[in-house]
């Protein structure tokens, strides 16, 4: 049973970070995977079968979205630097 919990537990957790902004999001799926994956793995969750497909849709979801994150965050310290090289100039 305290398996079970701790796995709707986690799965409501991550429903809840999908709902947030991009920063918080990104921030919340960190924090959710080093709570969760790193101490047990994926085979630690015990959920039924449309608990796993809405997992797993959430998964690749937000690996999606941790892509494109990257990449903003990447050309938004680029945009930075070149302001920053512009007003040392």
């Amino acid at each position: 049973m305290e398996r079970r919990d701790r796995s709707l537990k986690a799965l409501n957790e991550l429903i809840y970070i999908d709902s947030l902004d991009a920063s918080a999001r990104a921030l919340g799926i960190v924090r959710w995977v080093e709570t969760y994956l790193q101490s047990e793995g994926i085979d630690g969750f015990d959920l039924e079968l449309n608990e796993l497909y809405m997992m797993s849709e959430l998964f690749y979801k937000n690996i999606s979205f941790l892509k494109m994150h990257r990449k903003d965050t990447k050309k938004e310290l680029e945009d930075t630097k070149k302001m920053r090289q512009f007003f040392t100039n």
